[in-house]
């Protein structure tokens, strides 16, 4: 599998908008389930589903602290994650810019038959 494609299930995990929600809460600090469902409009057993989703996508990891599990966010994962869709947005602005130097050629008019009358 590529690392273009390993990214699939990343971009699939943070295709829901409670789980942008949570890892925007992680990225505040650790929390634990019951501590995410306390800010957000969702259950802790909702929560719950939502972590075990990103834990499995390596965007957050588990963190037992004492009798307590707290979730905190993976940098590194969400760090090439960014970095995978910096390189597509160059990508594009290449062929973006390629296109654009096309259209604007100097000394095209055109290209098309005349008319005449």
């Amino acid at each position: 599998m590529s690392a273009d494609a390993a990214l699939v299930p990343v971009f699939a995990a943070l295709g829901d908008e409670t789980r942008w929600a949570v890892l925007d809460e992680l990225g505040r600090g650790d929390a634990s389930a019951s501590a995410l469902a306390g800010r957000l409009p969702v259950t802790r057993q909702a929560v719950a589903k939502h972590l075990a989703v990103l834990a499995a996508v390596g965007l957050v990891e588990p963190v037992r602290v004492g009798r307590e599990v707290r979730y905190r966010a993976v940098g590194a994962r969400l760090s090439q994650t960014g970095r995978a869709l910096e390189a597509v947005g160059r990508a594009w602005d290449r062929r973006l810019d390629a296109l654009r130097a096309l259209v604007e050629e100097p000394g095209d008019t055109g290209g098309g038959a005349t008319q005449s009358g």
